[in-house]
């Protein structure tokens, strides 16, 4: 004899005509946001973050580094234009979708003031001489790469872009193993060259843009390249930012400071 419970389910399961009734999702919790972060294995990387602010905070506090009203205004006001938050209403709008308070916001733009400030004091006097000691180091690419296991499927793709004038796009779509370059049809963004592994750094010294370059084996596999564009070796600000960041990041690692 079937039980109400086992009648009632089966009463209700959909027949194939009728269309799933809409569920109420009710808002996460803080606590289950954190159990989300586990889950998907990303808990280590927002602790990281987390840490970096945290010794950011505490070394600003030991520097005497600090931030003024004027400043935190100046650099929401940016925030604000850049993010088109042009009203009370947009802005209050922004931060009810973000799930966040005025506070909360107005802590995020005081650390990342502040992060800019200490990479200044420990950095900034020694770029404009580091730069020109290490020119070529800081010459710019943007590639885009294929990225693939085995060599006989790099060299007949290489086949098809050379000669069967195939879409680089589309073949970094269906065949690259490399998430970022998958992702994005080959592009895999701009980088200095001394980034780069130094296989592909060495092969795309003297090449042309447009040119088909590789295969190139490393130890991630066979990578097919394609420079995108070349920039002109110079200290405009966005270099020196990347040269800050480098510099901190290394100085934060060789310290072992996170």
């Amino acid at each position: 004899m079937e039980t109400t419970l086992e009648i009632t389910s089966k009463t209700e399961k959909l027949q194939p005509d009728q269309e799933p009734t809409a569920l109420q999702i009710s808002p996460a919790t803080n606590e289950d946001v954190i159990t989300y972060l586990r889950r998907s294995h990303k808990f280590a990387e927002i602790a990281a973050m987390t840490e970096r602010d945290a010794l950011v905070l505490s070394i600003c506090e030991q520097l005497d580094i600090t931030v003024s009203d004027e400043e935190l205004q100046a650099a929401g006001d940016r925030f604000r234009t850049q993010n088109k938050l042009l009203g009370a209403s947009e802005t209050l709008a922004w931060l009810q979708q973000q799930r966040i308070t005025v506070e909360d916001w107005s802590d995020g733009i005081r650390i990342a003031l502040l992060t800019s400030k200490l990479k200044e004091h420990l950095f900034g006097d020694i770029i404009d001489a580091h730069y020109i000691s290490n020119r070529n180091d800081f010459q710019r690419v943007a590639l885009s790469q294929i990225l693939v296991s085995d060599l006989p499927t790099a060299l007949e793709l290489a086949y098809e872009l050379r000669v069967e004038n195939a879409s680089f796009c589309a073949l970094a779509l269906s065949n690259s193993q490399g998430k970022k370059s998958q992702q994005n049809g080959g592009f895999t963004g701009i980088s200095f060259v001394s980034e780069l592994m130094p296989e592909i750094a060495q092969a795309i010294a003297e090449a042309n843009v447009s040119k088909i370059i590789g295969p190139i084996q490393t130890k991630l596999g066979y990578h097919i390249i394609r420079i995108e564009k070349r920039f002109p070796t110079e200290l405009n600000e966005s270099v020196r930012e990347q040269i800050l960041e480098s510099f901190f990041k290394s100085w934060l690692q060789t310290d072992k400071l996170v």
